[in-house]
């Protein structure tokens, strides 16, 4: 779908099943990807955001290259935060370096990555299972 359009639904609520997307060309990586310290002169908001990068699921994806923009993200973030007035525009372009980084879950779903945490569960599928469940039973005469 690319970056226009509206945000696409997860997988396990979309009903079309045939493949979509054409062939996908693979490259090794080159191994662990070293990290950049943060900058002790950056705002808090800044370094709090550059360290959420860090522990989120889609660092596992990010390369030497990713942090570097991921580092001058947070460098323009500190910039916006100290300077006397906010520009719209530095603003706008920092949010998109930040799409570019899979910061949100929408950003993520366009791109066809879904982080999942430990084992959540679907209130719309344990619901379903429990309704059934209640006919089952009413229909076998207990309830």
């Amino acid at each position: 779908m690319g970056v226009r359009g509206p945000v696409p639904k997860r997988a396990d609520q979309r009903r079309r099943t045939n493949k979509e997307g054409g062939p996908v060309t693979k490259g090794a990586a080159t191994g662990t990807a070293r990290i950049p310290a943060a900058a002790k002169d950056w705002h808090p908001a800044a370094k709090r955001w550059y360290w959420a990068l860090k522990a989120s699921g889609q660092a596992a994806f990010y390369e030497p290259s990713d942090w570097m923009e991921a580092w001058v993200s947070a460098q323009v973030l500190s910039d916006m935060f100290l300077a006397e007035k906010l520009s719209a525009m530095l603003f706008a372009a920092w949010q998109g370096a930040s799409a570019r980084l899979l910061t949100t879950e929408g950003d993520r779903r366009r791109v066809r990555i879904e982080l999942e945490r430990g084992d959540a569960q679907d209130p719309d599928k344990e619901a379903g299972v429990a309704s059934m469940r209640a006919w089952r039973d009413k229909l076998a005469g207990g309830a």
